[in-house]
């Protein structure tokens, strides 16, 4: 052997040490072997390679000399330095010529050895560098809890999984029993992706992921609308009411508990995006790794889901075979369907106008030199009257009210209509009140806003007979809606003269609200008849703190109401008890009434006819379960001839309607008021 060959080391095959390059690995000579594959050659030694254009040992080394035995690192070693302790290179090889070893053929050539001038494709002196494989070599020095948190990670991304598969949309369906069915939509995705080559199997993996997490997020969504409006979200048509929650947020809570909520938001749904698509990555890994198992239990899951399907097999009454998203989904695309058509359907219902030709001599003859009032409560539904839990105490204020009125000389009767919506949407039920038709989106709402449908207060203004204001306190921004309603003058929240502060959502308490309009128009003297449209919102959610009454000569600017807020209830404390929200909002309602009944016992007169109802049932957490609509309406008169105009209607006597008194829809009010007052009725 040369004395200036170098030695070659064999590649290190543990774990972090250097992989072989099959590309630059050089070929060994025919019927050369490794020190390591020799006989006798001691397992773990490295023994020194010749280089593969080397002679043999005899060729190298003629008899009788001498032969080197220094290793080349050694030999390279300049005067005076500390000797390599890099292993002797062992005997030459004398053994008959064995064939190629494919092992030496993967060995690396490094650049030192590229530059050099020995023969080519002998390894660097250097010991290979070893890698940190994952999480920057902890695994490696700590196995057992890499293994556990591997484990624990994998049974995580199948319980988001399992969990995105089977969670109902509405949070009173969530159950014990809700999670241990059997989804038919993951049965076929696994045995889809086992099916899959490689490539189309890790798109579909992220894919249906991401689409996993977007149907999660909808139903997270569908959850908070049921909450408050008792209906999932209408992906066509509610984007608009995502703005007004954030706006009811501040309103409510102010701008850092808005802020804090709708960043909450934000970061759960990328979560849940992101984390369900890693999650059926990591399961679609794991069931390659393992596809006899994997297909052997998508087969059992399949068999099984089949035979619970054919006997309908349940727990309690949830079914163990579910097919619940398709379903979900299939509604979704239908509900988008009859979205995109109610437009055309809406544009030919609103072309009908029974009034819309009859001249305005000939409309509301029969209230002709009357202050017509229509006030709405907001909120005020059937569940404050017939609820057993609210029910005595909202009887004992109607029945107060109606005996106080009584005395004052005023009569009253009263009905129900069937709002259309709940919990939330005053407007569409404001609009639909007034315009005969069924306003039951806000695409509905904004077509009627922008047409020439004619509304009761349009057909009052239309006569030339009445004034047309609205006292609307809750409004607190421009409404450019106002005009379409057709009213002369419309006081908001900052022209009502009230200087007390908010309560929640509520700018302007309702007694404030009532004595504002005594004040701005219906007291002043020599005045033409008013028709009104008065919007009281102390029932409006979250009904904490929520004023209370006291003397109306005490009312002045408001300022009063910031001693009363500071004696109400915090609004974060009750609603984490929602008895005590149910308890609450029978006291708005109490409140929002006695504000009216005492207004027209003060203030009324011969000449008041006033019309209250409710806009809608609140929030399904007061009416706890009840999926009812229904609304009370009464009306108020002083002059008999005003209510006998309506007998034929069988309306109650009082404020409070009978549990089986006339139910009309709301848009049917309309048309009807108008043909009990008009020339023939």
């Amino acid at each position: 052997m040369s004395p200036f060959t170098r030695s070659r080391q064999l590649p290190d095959t543990t774990e972090g040490g250097a992989e072989p390059d099959d590309d630059t690995a050089e070929k060994e000579p025919a019927g050369e072997r490794t020190e390591a594959e020799k006989p006798g050659t001691e397992p773990g030694t490295t023994p020194e390679a010749e280089p593969d254009t080397a002679p043999t040992a005899e060729q190298d080394n003629p008899p009788g000399a001498e032969q080197d035995k220094t290793p080349r690192a050694e030999q390279d070693t300049a005067p005076g330095a500390e000797p390599d302790t890099a292993p002797k290179a062992a005997e030459p090889d004398t053994a008959p010529k064995a064939e190629p070893d494919t092992a030496r053929q993967a060995e690396p050539v490094t650049s030192a050895d590229a530059g050099s001038d020995t023969a080519p494709g002998p390894a660097s002196d250097a010991p290979p560098v070893a890698t940190r494989p994952g999480w920057f070599g902890w695994r490696r020095r700590y196995p057992r809890a890499a293994r556990g948190v591997s484990v624990g990670t994998t049974v995580l991304a199948g319980a988001l999984v399992l969990f995105a598969l089977l969670v109902p949309n509405q949070v009173d369906k969530i159950e014990f029993a809700s999670f241990v069915r059997i989804p038919a939509e993951g049965v076929l995705l696994a045995g889809l992706l086992l099916a899959l080559p490689p490539k189309a199997r890790r798109i579909t993996a992220v894919v249906m992921g991401a689409f996993l997490g977007l149907v999660t997020i909808l139903k997270f969504v569908d959850m908070g609308f049921y909450q408050i409006l008792a209906r999932p979200f209408d992906l066509v048509l509610d984007w608009i009411l995502i703005e007004n929650g954030t706006d009811f947020l501040r309103e409510t809570f102010g701008r850092t508990g808005q802020v804090l909520a709708v960043t909450g938001v934000i970061v759960l749904f990328v979560a849940v995006l992101v984390l369900t698509m890693l999650s059926v990555v990591r399961l679609t890994h794991l069931m390659v790794r393992h596809r006899p198992v994997a297909a052997r239990t998508t087969l059992i899951l399949g068999t099984a889901w089949i035979t619970c399907m054919t006997l309908g097999l349940q727990i309690g009454t949830v079914p163990i075979a579910t097919k619940g998203n398709a379903e979900f989904l299939g509604n979704r695309v239908e509900q988008v369907r009859a979205g995109l058509k109610d437009a055309r359907v809406f544009e030919k219902q609103a072309a009908v106008d029974a009034f819309a030709k009859t001249p305005p001599d000939q409309l509301l003859t029969g209230l002709r030199g009357k202050d017509v009032l229509f006030t709405f409560i907001e909120s005020y539904g059937r569940v404050a009257i017939d609820d057993p839990a609210m029910a005595r105490q909202t009887d004992a204020v109607l029945t107060e009210g109606t005996g106080r009125l009584k005395a004052a000389g005023f009569e009253s009767r009263s009905g129900w209509l069937q709002s259309p919506v709940t919990g939330a949407g005053s407007w569409l039920a404001h609009s639909t009140f007034l315009s005969g038709l069924w306003i039951k989106n806000q695409q509905r709402y904004r077509n009627l806003t922008t047409s020439d449908r004619m509304t009761l207060t349009n057909y009052f203004g239309k006569t030339g007979a009445w004034r047309t204001v609205g006292i609307v306190p809750g409004v607190r921004r421009a409404w450019p809606e106002g005009k379409y309603f057709g009213l002369d003058h419309i006081y908001d929240s900052e022209h009502l003269g009230y200087h007390g502060p908010y309560f929640s959502w509520t700018p302007v308490p309702d007694q404030f609200s009532m004595e504002a309009f005594q004040r701005l128009e219906h007291g002043k003297k020599d005045r033409e008849p008013i028709m009104a449209e008065i919007i009281l919102a102390s029932s409006h959610n979250p009904w904490s703190p929520i004023a209370r009454m006291i003397d109306w000569d005490d009312l002045g600017n408001g300022s009063v109401f910031h001693r009363i807020k500071k004696e109400g209830t915090n609004p974060t404390e009750v609603w984490k008890d929602p008895e005590k929200v149910r308890t609450e909002y029978r006291r708005a309602i109490e409140y929002s009434i006695r504000s009216l009944t005492e207004w027209v016992e003060r203030y009324g007169d011969d000449d008041t006819v006033l019309v209250f109802l409710g806009d809608h049932q609140p929030v399904p957490t007061v009416t706890a379960g009840d999926t009812g609509k229904d609304v009370p309406i009464t009306i108020v008169a002083k002059d008999k001839k005003v209510l006998d105009r309506v007998a034929d209607w069988n309306w109650t006597d009082g404020l409070k309607p009978a549990a089986n008194a006339p139910r009309w829809g709301m848009d049917k009010f309309r048309d009807r008021f108008m043909t009990a007052y008009g020339p023939q009725g």
